[in-house]
């Protein structure tokens, strides 16, 4: 069974969730998806096989209600006679390990965010202790994360780190010479489009023959059009909006940007790199680090918008650097690709037996 928050909303980890629960179910597994909120309109698509049941509809369960959610997890459990639960996001944990126990049910727990101990105990931090501590496994996205987790919890968990997989096969065509700079995310201030605007204003100056595109939406909408038309910039960045076809931008574009003020994986970064785009991003947390190791594409120190600039105006200016990390993304993203992701998923619960 794979636990979720919700899935009717178009966000990462549900669509990272989505892609496992249907590999899994692919080979040979009998996949239960339950939900703690709505997940009445999946966003993602689901394997007609795969067993949806939502355990509330509201989208935020009230402190006064989680243990009537963890009685609902724990009789699903017993009904449905589960073998392993995966507990999306260690915020899950605090559900799903009362209900778990003295059930011989293996617990696994799946963090999507980087494991930072400066938290203190928040409660996120709480919940990856109570993981570390008293699940199965925990599962990291990079090798940097799971050193953390081992460094910083008193684990008994197996700790192993799996990478979420790249929703694109390793496309083949590239057509040169668009001078377009391709940046994706919700329109939120984590995303750090403020910060890739102001180095735009650099940018601009110097290579005015190119434009950025942003593909997303969000609440900094407003904000992020008044710096746009303050600063004359309305011929040379478009706020694309949302899309549910973005393969479209990535063919369009000859550079991505990840602008970020942290990430733990950041799946845009692998997609990019399976378009051959070289990408410039700001080093914000292990994910980025690790996943452009070996590509030749460009690490900036975090929120450093003067650097941003440079880099991506060193790179405008250099197309046989641009075709070299091409191919080295190319090659790096192979190992992103589903089938390789989901043979480690397998091989962990395999483990089990």
């Amino acid at each position: 069974m794979v636990l979720f928050y919700g899935l009717n909303t178009g966000a990462g980890v549900e669509r990272v969730g989505s892609m496992i629960a249907n590999g899994l179910s692919e080979a040979g597994h009998e996949i239960i998806l339950a939900s703690i909120g709505p997940c009445d309109d999946p966003f993602f698509p689901l394997n007609e096989d795969i067993k949806i049941i939502s355990l509330s509809d509201a989208p935020r369960v009230k402190w006064g209600r989680i243990p009537n959610a963890i009685y609902k997890i724990r009789k699903l459990l017993k009904t449905e006679r589960v073998d392993t639960i995966i507990a999306v996001d260690t915020k899950s944990i605090p559900y799903t390990l009362p209900a778990t126990l003295g059930l011989k049910v293996k617990h696994i727990g799946w963090e999507h965010f980087n494991f930072d101990p400066s938290e203190g105990m928040s409660g996120s931090a709480i919940a990856r202790h109570l993981a570390a501590r008293y699940c199965d496994s925990v599962v990291t996205l990079t090798e940097t994360d799971k050193a953390c987790w081992l460094k910083n919890t008193r684990h008994k968990s197996q700790v192993i780190a799996i990478a979420n997989p790249c929703p694109f096969s390793v496309q083949e065509y590239i057509e040169e010479n668009k001078k377009i700079v391709l940046a994706i995310g919700r329109l939120h201030r984590h995303k750090g489009f403020d910060l890739l605007l102001e180095a735009w204003l650099q940018v601009t100056t110097i290579m005015p023959e190119w434009t950025l595109k942003i593909v997303g939406e969000g609440e900094e909408r407003a904000q992020l059009t008044e710096f746009i038309e303050a600063n004359q910039m309305t011929e040379s960045v478009e706020l694309v909006g949302a899309t549910d076809n973005v393969s479209q931008y990535y063919r369009q574009a000859e550079i991505f940007c990840l602008s970020s003020r942290a990430e733990g994986f950041g799946m845009v970064l692998t997609e990019a790199l399976a378009f051959g785009l070289p990408i410039v991003s700001f080093d914000c947390g292990p994910g980025p680090a690790e996943i452009l190791q070996g590509t030749g594409s460009i690490l900036v120190p975090k929120n450093e918008v003067n650097q941003l600039a440079s880099a991506l105006i060193s790179l405008m200016k250099d197309d046989e650097q641009r075709k070299m990390i091409s191919l080295k993304g190319k090659e790096k993203v192979e190992i992103y690709q589903l089938d390789n992701i989901i043979g480690e998923w397998l091989d962990l619960l395999k483990s089990f037996e």
